[in-house]
């Protein structure tokens, strides 16, 4: 997550805007094939999150995993996530995202 959150910092700061918002969905933690997982997924992800916010993107969070809660709040702040414990309730919680994103 680490690299694509860069990624995409670069090009959000390449974008002349008064709020920059950067909203990632999740299904759980940062993982990969290559041995990007664990303790090491987290904090690198953490490192470029603590680098967008420092570039004035505003980061936030929306996940299913019921276990975000253990590392989520390390990674996004306890204010920049949400969980959604079922998909299919995404539609419904858009307006109490959005009302987060704003205040």
């Amino acid at each position: 997550m680490g690299v694509v959150i860069r990624h995409l910092s670069r090009m959000l700061n390449r974008i002349e805007a008064r709020t920059r918002v950067l909203i990632t969905l999740s299904d759980g933690k940062p993982d990969d094939y290559d041995g990007y997982r664990g303790d090491y997924g987290i904090e690198d992800t953490r490192q470029a999150l603590l680098e967008a916010r420092h570039s004035g993107i505003h980061p936030f969070c929306i996940t299913i995993d019921k276990e975000a809660v253990d590392y989520l709040p390390h990674m996004y702040g306890h204010a920049s996530y949400v969980v959604v414990d079922e998909v299919r309730k995404l539609p419904l919680k858009v307006a109490d995202i959005y009302r987060k994103l704003t205040t």
